[in-house]
């Protein structure tokens, strides 16, 4: 057998029975023709011209063995069987030789390639045999018959005998090959399907079950046969019937694989359901081309249940973290009263409104009063900010307005804290700068934030600086110093609520490190992106971009854009 025929296991027994056949009435016709010479003496032409058609399958066998064309190798047979028939039924009487019948066995043989076009082109030769032998007949161009053509028929009834066995050897093992397949192919299913956690289930066009697999004993505690009919559909949970019903009806309607998940009822008890995800596909039966519903049910009881769980937890820690707002939104509002009250009186007694101090440390206590209170409540006021951010409650109300008065502002309430400190304060500001469409407080508060953080991590003799300017169509906010910096495995954590890095294993700056994230807040509300960059030692950048999409040109204009850089310094 060729080995291109060795790698489909049908394939390959079509060809193990065509070569068997073809062998077995080629080495048979070889056995029987000593016998015929030592009966009938020599023979005539015609007779050894039939012996060489019935020898024809050994060849042809050895041709399908040595170039694997199966078709090919049907058409040759059909040609020497189709040649026999001529010559057989030209010695035997024409029309009226037996020989005719061997032409119904042309297209037979043909029809086990399982190729319609060699059926047809056999259906053909024995055609054009038949209308050979008539016109032959009837021109008169046949011999007549003799003692001859009289002992020629035994061929025939011998060669009637050989391509019958043949071919009857044929169909038998071609049967018996697909039933094998089919019985193979039948345990495989089985196997799977008696082994599978999912259930199969096979229905018609209602619905009802027409096939379970085994796995229902395992899934729901019942034999297959207990959920035959509308024993399923029984098990399917009261308010998942419809939705499983439409699933089934609309994959039979459209033909297209459908996916459901709904409850069936375990056992016999009322109340115990799982939960089966199901796929559902149509099957065109092969036997009698009617559409059924095959399923896959696959029971998820326990990841819904995770995903229950899972529901929970986040509506659980959602609430809980809305709690811990509400709760801190309240006290920031509770503390601010007597916080003001504190700054007010401690102004009032710094300035000596109620008296002069018999002793200058009552005026230093007061100031610590004072200082602390103002401390404090810059804390209380970032813990307001940053609640209202998030619980969405912080009000953003965009409009026009120049940037550098803005920043102007902002410099003047920080310079002296700034210059306080013994640094210096850099101003750079893009007289071209359009009006930027924003909220005017939160850009404030951003300001204020990064310039104050900047002021308390910057030593002696450091610098800080403010930028402002157009790049790429945004308003870019820069606030730069000369500070300790940060360790770049903290620079991740920064704009996290509550956390501040530490420098040197100390805090070296008083704070809450909410700074940082009510900027973060504040910026994300007003659609821009803030970035920081960083490095232990060196100082640090925060920028801030805010879309200009809309915005009004400045009122002074100019060739380019003109940069405007002012210090300021410690009095």
């Amino acid at each position: 057998m060729h080995g291109s025929a060795s790698e489909d296991s049908l394939v390959a027994s079509r060809h193990r029975a065509f070569i068997a056949a073809h062998l077995a009435v080629g080495l048979g016709v070889l056995l029987l023709f000593p016998i015929w010479l030592a009966l009938s003496g020599a023979p005539s032409f015609g007779s050894a011209v039939a012996f060489a058609f019935l020898a024809a399958p050994l060849p042809i066998a050895a041709f399908l063995s040595r170039t694997g064309r199966y078709e090919a190798a049907h058409l040759l047979s059909a040609l020497a069987l189709a040649g026999l028939v001529v010559l057989g039924g030209a010695l035997t009487g024409g029309l009226q030789s037996p020989a005719l019948i061997l032409l119904a066995i042309v297209p037979a043989e043909a029809a086990l390639s399982g190729a319609r076009r060699i059926t047809l082109a056999s259906i053909g030769m024995a055609a054009v045999a038949l209308a050979a032998l008539a016109t032959a007949s009837l021109a008169g161009w046949l011999p007549s018959e003799s003692g001859a053509s009289a002992g020629f028929v035994p061929i025939l009834i011998i060669a009637a005998l050989l391509y019958g066995a043949g071919l009857a050897l044929r169909i038998e093992q071609v049967y018996r090959e697909a039933d094998l397949a089919a019985r193979d192919g039948e345990a495989r299913y089985r196997m799977l399907a008696e082994n599978g956690t999912d259930l199969i289930t096979r229905h018609n066009s209602v619905g009802a079950l027409e096939y379970a697999s085994p796995a229902a004993r395992t899934m729901l505690g019942c034999s297959a046969a207990d959920l035959a009919g509308h024993g399923l559909f029984d098990r399917v949970h009261v308010a998942d019937r419809p939705a499983y019903l439409h699933a089934i009806s609309e994959t039979d309607r459209t033909g297209e694989p459908r996916t459901l998940e709904f409850r069936l009822r375990r056992a016999d008890t009322a109340s115990d359901f799982l939960w089966v995800d199901m796929r559902c596909r149509p099957v065109i039966d092969p036997a009698t081309g009617v559409r059924t519903i095959v399923a896959v049910m696959r029971d998820i009881t326990e990841a819904r249940t995770q995903q229950t769980e899972i529901v929970a937890a986040r509506s659980s820690a959602a609430e809980a973290n809305q709690s811990q707002i509400q709760f801190l939104a309240h006290v920031s509002h509770e503390l601010r009263t007597p916080l003001n009250a504190i700054i007010g009186f401690s102004e009032m007694l710094e300035r000596e409104l109620f008296g002069k101090f018999e002793m200058a440390r009552h005026r230093d206590y007061i100031r610590l009063i004072h200082s602390s209170g103002e401390h404090l409540l810059q804390v209380v006021n970032s813990v307001l900010d940053m609640s209202k951010i998030e619980a969405g409650k912080f009000e953003v109300v965009a409009a026009p307005f120049p940037v550098a008065p803005l920043v102007d502002c902002v410099l003047d309430i920080m310079s002296q804290q700034i210059t306080g400190r013994g640094l210096k304060l850099v101003r750079r500001i893009d007289r071209d700068l359009p009006d930027v469409v924003a909220d005017r407080r939160a850009c404030r508060q951003i300001l204020l934030n990064l310039l104050s953080n900047a002021a308390k991590f910057t030593e002696a003799g450091g610098t800080v600086s403010v930028t402002a300017r157009l790049e790429s169509g945004d308003l870019v906010l820069e606030v730069a110093d000369t500070g300790v910096g940060i360790a770049a495995s903290d620079l991740p954590r920064i704009g996290t609520p509550f956390v501040q890095a530490d420098a040197r294993h100390e805090r070296r700056a008083e704070g809450t490190g909410l700074g940082i994230s009510v900027v973060k807040g504040l910026v994300e509300l007003q659609g821009g992106t803030f970035t920081l960059a960083s490095e232990a030692g060196r100082g640090t950048t925060a920028t801030v971009r805010l879309p200009l999409r809309n915005h009004r040109p400045a009122l002074v204009g100019g060739a380019g854009p003109v940069l405007e850089e002012r210090e300021r310094r410690r009095a």
